[in-house]
């Protein structure tokens, strides 16, 4: 069985969760951190991660505004997908709005710093994003 990623793709960063084999419980992996809108390096990067944790399906996170419309970021991670898809992965997008507000009440909740929270904000997003996908088709 493989697993699942979620990605929580930003400008220089990009926040990654894993499931575990039986594809139920999403937990945070790794930032990663990218010179700006590099996104080929950002691929490169997560090849890696994809080997090693033996991915076949990504769950990537789509910025919607909240009306519904997609803005420049969701171009981004619609361009990103691509990429992914390139490479030989199954890409699922995946609404990601008010999931970094998610995370970030979560973090306050268990009183993490506001320092900490800052490093470990996008992969706590991407598990976010993963976990409600998982949740979905449960």
């Amino acid at each position: 069985m493989k697993r699942k990623l979620g990605l929580d793709l930003g400008s220089v960063t990009c926040g990654i969760a894993v499931s575990d084999l039986m594809g139920m419980i999403a937990s945070p992996l790794t930032t990663l951190r990218f010179e700006s809108e590099n996104y080929e390096q950002c691929i490169n990067l997560l090849k890696d991660v994809i080997e090693e944790k033996q991915v076949d399906t990504v769950v990537l996170g789509l910025p919607k505004h909240m009306n519904g419309d997609i803005g420049i970021r969701g171009n981004v991670s619609l361009d990103f997908k691509i990429l992914l898809e390139d490479i030989g992965l199954k890409v699922i997008l995946w609404d990601e709005r008010l999931t970094t507000v998610s995370a970030e009440r979560f973090l306050i909740s268990v009183d993490v710093s506001r320092k900490k929270r800052k490093k470990v904000i996008d992969k706590m997003a991407a598990v976010t994003i993963l976990q409600d996908y998982l949740n979905s088709i449960a």
